[in-house]
């Protein structure tokens, strides 16, 4: 009976056990934007809402604390392994949820899943530090192409009106059959470019109509000179103060500006074990000068305050710029890794995380959460930065077509009115009048032109 009775509670002993509640993972984090965040007592970011999104996939609970140390994870002198990887190592924690970047090292001592975010190595300046090389015809970027192109329709619109108008109009051109027009087509678009250049170009018209546009073009032709060297005064004067600092290489063959990293990084580990030229220049330089950061904070700060290149992962500067809009990120990328989750050695749920991350990449998720917690504040740039639009001066474009459209229409008038007055005196139709008016003032030099041919002929 009692060897009974001490199987009973053996086998109740045993389904208890099984029954019983897993215990929660013990997850470690590290206090960085946007990744995790501190809201009240309450950790949030984008990484809390990947644990979230793979808790609710695999049926787990879990615990989140930060790292004590605040570090990443590396090795000391001794070889053992501090930081967020130390606490994997020690039993302390079941999951590493950061962005661990997954190198060869870690992937020794820890199990790590498939990467749920790509990145590389690059460095964040100041703008008004970095820019590009100057180029032949850079005062052309001055205008955008749009804006560069109205003015061009403009210009050729406005000199076909002018010699349309003096044409068509009895005060500019009253004898069509014994009197040269002085305003053709070539001299037509000769004076609105001489007025667009402030320079004039004689003689100017007479009539009412004629005047009309040429007083539209010019207030024009200002504006847009206005416009053209406030922008030209704004670039010479950022154009002095500019280094061309757009490479690796650039960064490494100057010494005017200080540049760094996160110590006890990937990152530094990557210029340091570089058979690369460049990159061993870049090492031995930080290493010299001690331009080391301890926080990701630390380095946005100091490339804030000028004369300094923060060295990091490009996801990482992203989102700087993003915050920033003074910093800008250089555009070469180099040493593609991946941000993983770091688990003990033989770990049983690495396999199921890893398909899980790959199943929120197809879906789409993971590039949901990318631009949740990456949108920019910056509303616009600043006005140096970008090229001026023609929509910009719509006003003054509406009103060279009102002024072009006012012309044409007076000139016409006034050649209706002359018609008018000779059909009352010669008892004509006026619209016959009209009629061979336009055909003397448009047909005139084909037939001038043929009857000299002619003279030159016989002569």
């Amino acid at each position: 009976m009692a060897s009974l009775g001490l199987l009973l509670f053996t086998a109740a002993l045993t389904a208890g056990l099984c029954t019983a509640e897993p215990q929660p993972l013990k997850v470690t984090t590290i206090k960085q934007e946007p990744y995790t965040m501190t809201k009240g007592s309450e950790l949030e970011g984008f990484c809390m809402d990947l644990l979230s999104a793979l808790a609710s996939k695999l049926g787990f609970k879990y615990d989140v604390h930060l790292v004590k140390d605040g570090k990443y994870g590396a090795k000391d002198e001794r070889g053992n392994w501090f930081g967020m990887v130390g606490e994997v190592v020690r039993g302390e924690a079941d999951l590493v949820m950061a962005p661990l970047t997954l190198t060869a090292g870690r992937e020794a001592a820890v199990d790590m899943t498939k990467p749920f975010m790509q990145t590389g190595i690059s460095f964040l300046m100041r703008k008004d530090i970095a820019s590009d090389d100057s180029q032949y015809l850079s005062f052309l970027n001055l205008f955008s192409t749009e804006m560069w192109m109205g003015i061009l329709v403009a210009y050729l619109l406005t000199s076909f009106c002018i010699y349309l108008v003096a044409r068509i109009s009895p005060s500019e051109w009253d004898q069509p059959q014994t009197e040269d027009n002085h305003f053709t087509l070539s001299h037509s678009f000769w004076y609105t470019i001489g007025a667009l250049t402030l320079q004039g170009a004689g003689p100017h018209p007479k009539a009412l109509s004629g005047r009309v546009i040429t007083a539209i073009w010019w207030m024009f032709s200002l504006v847009v000179l206005a416009c053209y060297f406030a922008n030209l005064s704004s670039w010479l004067h950022l154009d002095n103060k500019h280094l061309s600092i757009k490479s690796f290489e650039d960064l490494a063959n100057q010494n005017i500006i200080q540049y760094g990293t996160l110590k006890s990084s990937s990152t530094l580990a990557y210029f340091k074990n570089s058979n690369n030229p460049t990159y061993r220049q870049i090492y031995e330089n930080m290493e010299r000068q001690q331009s080391y950061v301890q926080s990701m904070d630390e380095g946005v700060r100091r490339a804030q305050e000028g004369n300094y290149a923060f060295i990091g992962e490009s996801v990482s500067l992203d989102l700087a710029v993003a915050r920033y809009c003074n910093l800008m990120r250089c555009p070469e990328v180099i040493s593609m890794r991946g941000y993983s989750i770091a688990a003990p050695l033989g770990f049983p749920m690495v396999k199921n995380l890893s398909i899980a991350i790959l199943q929120l990449s197809e879906s789409g998720e993971l590039d949901y959460l990318r631009s949740k917690w990456w949108a920019s504040s910056c509303v616009a740039e600043n006005a140096q930065a970008s090229s001026l639009k023609a929509s910009s001066l719509k006003g003054v474009f509406l009103l060279l077509a009102l002024g072009l459209v006012l012309g044409v229409a007076m000139a016409l008038m006034e050649l209706a009115s002359k018609s008018r007055s000779i059909a009352n005196s010669q008892r004509k139709s006026c619209c016959s009048v009209l009629t061979t008016e336009l055909s003397q003032r448009f047909g005139r030099s084909e037939e001038k032109t043929s009857a000299e041919t002619d003279e030159k002929c016989k002569a």
